[in-house]
């Protein structure tokens, strides 16, 4: 068993794209700097997406301008092609994350073009990302499952993990993005992608669709994957997938993981406090449960 995983906090990108309301810049520093000060160190901050498509994610180099710059904080900025990677870039980005699907039919729907082209535009990226000295890496999305052409079979998932292996990535993240996965799944998709990379960093990204996003990350690490990510509060979801509900919250893993012993280097009620904060925000409830029933064992004053 793993004795650290580390988590790549999704929230501010992932956890607002699906959000009704477009919530304020300074709103989104002060998320960003509170889910700093719990101890998470890599961030997706933004997306670098067309405004018009997700109007959540127009002010992204504003969001990048207003953060301070940390040396111990990797600021994440996603993209789905290589204008989105120049504005990353420009606007300061940390690290660079691409996105592309195993889905043929989803990557038309969400990114306008194949996955065929967007493997071509990913090792594009990655080229261009060294030469600034820029980290990147990528998530192929739908592993798990598709809405629109069901389940992807694990050969597919191999043989796209093992092209964009090709543009050397600092990890590879497999995603469930509709929350279609369930645990033995995730230990074959794991287990047949390292296999057949065995020195590629995995990484894994799942959604609480059908309340299976818990026990699939511990599936994930039982299977040896010590990077996983998450949002805070469980918010979030795609506006491309029909029905695609919030990420895991990252204070249910977390609590999950020291729990069983597994050192994450965030502090819980900190990242508690940051979910009801962010329920201030939203004005609404998160679909997050511990910021509802708070931490285990609770001390007692004598």
């Amino acid at each position: 068993m793993l004795q650290r995983v580390e988590i790549v906090e999704v929230g501010p990108r992932d956890g607002l794209q699906n959000e009704p309301d477009v919530m304020p810049t300074a709103v989104k520093v002060e998320f960003i700097g509170r889910l700093v000060s719990a101890g998470l160190r890599r961030i997706e901050v933004a997306s670098f997406v067309h405004p018009k498509k997700v109007p959540q994610m127009a002010d992204a180099e504003q969001v990048l301008a207003a953060l301070p710059r940390r040396d111990h904080v990797c600021q994440i900025g996603l993209v789905l092609n290589r204008k989105g990677f120049d504005r990353a870039l420009a606007a300061g980005c940390d690290e660079i994350g691409m996105a592309l699907a195993t889905s043929d039919t989803f990557n038309q729907r969400n990114q306008g073009t194949g996955t065929d082209a967007s493997i071509a535009a990913w090792l594009d990226i990655a080229a261009a990302a060294r030469l600034a000295g820029v980290s990147a890496q990528i998530t192929l999305s739908t592993c798990f499952g598709c809405p629109f052409e069901g389940d992807m079979a694990v050969e597919r998932v191999v043989e796209i993990a093992k092209r964009v292996a090709e543009g050397r990535p600092r990890e590879i993240a497999l995603a469930d993005t509709i929350g279609a996965g369930a645990p033995g799944q995730v230990a074959e998709i794991v287990g047949r992608v390292r296999e057949a990379l065995p020195d590629v960093m995995l990484r894994c990204h799942f959604h609480n669709t059908r309340n299976t996003g818990i026990a699939n990350a511990w599936a994930a690490v039982q299977a040896g994957v010590g990077i996983l990510d998450a949002s805070a509060g469980g918010i979030g979801g795609c506006p491309f997938a029909p029905a695609a509900t919030g990420n895991i919250p990252t204070e249910d893993l977390v609590y999950m993981l020291q729990r069983s012993g597994i050192q994450t280097g965030v502090d819980l009620q900190a990242l508690i406090d940051t979910a009801r904060w962010l329920q201030e925000q939203l004005g609404r409830t998160v679909p997050g449960m511990l910021s509802k029933a708070d931490l285990f064992p609770t001390r007692r004053s004598s």
